[in-house]
């Protein structure tokens, strides 16, 4: 506490980020990120003509990347909260999301002028990513604030 009993954001910080794995705090704070400043910017500042969005893979451009983002901002929003409060419906669809962009990102790499090492390597970090969520189900709703 500071002087006059106000709590100090770094305390309200700690308290937030308190009970839950380390990555899973980085993936709330990812996707609060996400929802707060870098989808807002891309659809509202980004100029349309160098505006892509990924979906399944599939690279979307100009207003078609737009319409795209609504939905990630959706997911991003949904997955802030859902990580914020470790809500019980997170599970199993963190880990469904997060194996769709491990297959997306292998098959942007291979549609892409890439290669498969590429795709391999771009695919093996959501796939941990995936198989660690996948094996968190004990974490979720176990928070009650």
């Amino acid at each position: 506490m500071t002087d006059g009993g106000s709590i100090s954001i770094g305390e309200r910080l700690r308290a937030l980020l308190r009970g839950r794995p380390y990555w899973i705090n980085a993936l709330m704070l990812f996707c609060f990120y996400m929802t707060f400043i870098y989808v807002p910017w891309d659809l509202l500042v980004k100029p349309v003509e160098v505006d892509r969005e990924v979906w399944f893979g599939i690279m979307f451009e100009g207003w078609a990347a737009k319409w795209a983002a609504i939905p990630h901002w959706l997911v991003y929003a949904a997955g802030a909260y859902g990580f914020w409060r470790m809500a019980a419906w997170m599970w199993p669809w963190a880990a469904v999301y997060s194996a769709q962009v491990a297959i997306g990102m292998a098959v942007w790499a291979l549609l892409e002028p890439g290669s498969v090492a590429v795709a391999v390597g771009s695919f093996i970090p959501f796939a941990i990513l995936t198989w660690a969520l996948w094996h968190a189900r004990p974490l979720f709703g176990a928070r009650s604030d």
